[in-house]
């Protein structure tokens, strides 16, 4: 007898087995799994203990004072001492104008206060001249007077005639009409050098002043630097004639210079005054981090400040989140030993965590010293003063100098 297989049936119970569960994908699902929610931990861990208390920006640049030289008097270039790159010194000489017509206007002020200090010593003497001349006037007067009182005595006798007697009578009425001429004189002279010393004299004060302008003209031909610096933009060349208020060349203090980093608005709302900073340069990469605080913050944004600020009352209006100008002071220390330049692009991060400060600055101190000053000038008013003194005394009389 034959037995027949059915091939779908033999088939059947190999195919109905299910195949055995992948354990090693299932643990990678779950390693992976793992990874994720720990990082996620790790990650808001970092958000809640670091990452809020950080603001940081990409869009900062080093700003600094500029300084710009310029002529305060006109002249023709002649020579020129300091060029760009070069270090110079507070009180150095920069720039040379020709001094000829600036001599010669100074000479001619020497001069005129020479002879304004003689014509006034001659006011003194003509008021001594005018008491003599009144005390010999009162004589003459009283001379005059004691004829006429004599001769009128002896008109009744006969001795003497009505007419010598009118004579006297007319000497009499000049001299003290010479007298009362006298007087005038000598209150108008009085009036000149009254209740003032030679120096303190008008006419002396003002022959001083013209020296003295002459004197501040003579040294502005000179150009000196008005703080200690680096030479930058020099433009001036030899020869050329130059006015008052033409920029020259500039000077930057690299001690006055901060970062100016651009924030966005969402992200001033803990930012204050005082708060730490770290600022990197991308001149010297992540090898140095400049430690600075916030100096201020901006009472405008960029775009409001703007040549041309935006119009947004238009149909078209998009919003656009705006950024902030926030002004970072660095450690002096630091930029001497790293120097920076103006423009140079860095990288801000500012420490909000610190809230006691302020988001709007100060006033300025009460000290009543100056933010920034210089005292480049200073010294050529007070050799003008002691010129002035040394020439009124080698005007006065050989007494005055004892």
């Amino acid at each position: 007898m034959t037995t027949e297989i059915n091939p779908q049936a033999a088939t059947t119970p190999a195919a109905a087995t299910p195949a055995p569960k992948n354990g090693k994908r299932r643990r990678a699902l779950l390693v992976v799994a793992a990874v994720v929610v720990l990082a996620g931990l790790a990650w808001l861990a970092y958000y809640l203990l670091v990452a809020r208390w950080h603001q940081d920006t990409d869009d900062a640049y080093v700003q600094g004072n500029v300084v710009s030289i310029v002529p305060q008097t006109v002249g023709t270039v002649v020579a020129i001492d300091a060029d760009d790159g070069m270090r110079v010194e507070a009180g150095q000489p920069l720039v040379e104008l020709d001094r000829n017509d600036a001599q010669v206007a100074y000479d001619q002020a020497v001069a005129n206060l020479a002879g304004t200090v003689r014509q006034v010593r001659g006011l003194y003497s003509s008021v001594d001249a005018g008491q003599a001349d009144i005390r010999a006037r009162q004589v003459a007067v009283s001379q005059a007077r004691a004829d006429v009182k004599r001769r009128e005595g002896l008109v009744a006798s006969g001795a003497v005639s009505r007419e010598e007697l009118a004579h006297a009578r007319d000497m009499l009425a000049a001299a003290e009409a010479a007298l009362s001429a006298s007087h005038g004189q000598l209150a108008r002279s009085t009036a000149l050098v009254d209740a003032t010393t030679l120096q303190k004299q008008p006419q002396v004060q003002a022959a001083a002043s013209q020296l003295r302008q002459a004197w501040l003209n003579l040294q502005r031909t000179s150009i000196v630097a008005p703080v200690s610096g680096y030479v930058a933009q020099r433009h001036v060349q030899l020869g050329q004639r130059v006015q008052p208020g033409a920029t020259l060349m500039t000077i930057v203090p690299i001690e006055q210079m901060w970062v100016e980093a651009n924030f966005k608005e969402t992200q001033l709302t803990k930012m204050r005054i005082g708060q730490p900073v770290e600022v990197q340069a991308d001149l010297y990469g992540g090898g140095v981090t400049y430690e600075g605080k916030v100096a201020s913050l901006g009472m405008g944004t960029g775009s409001a400040f703007s040549l041309l600020p935006a119009q947004n009352a238009s149909g078209n209006w998009i919003k656009i989140v705006q950024r902030v100008p926030v002004r970072i002071e660095l450690d002096p220390k630091q930029l001497a030993e790293h120097p920076l330049r103006i423009g140079l692009s860095m990288a801000v991060d500012v420490s909000i965590r610190d809230q006691d400060g302020r988001m709007l600055a100060g006033s300025a101190p009460k000290d009543g010293k100056p933010l920034f000053s210089t005292g480049a000038y200073a010294k050529q008013l007070a050799d003008a003063d002691a010129l002035i003194t040394r020439i009124i005394e080698q005007n006065l009389p050989d007494s005055a100098h004892g």
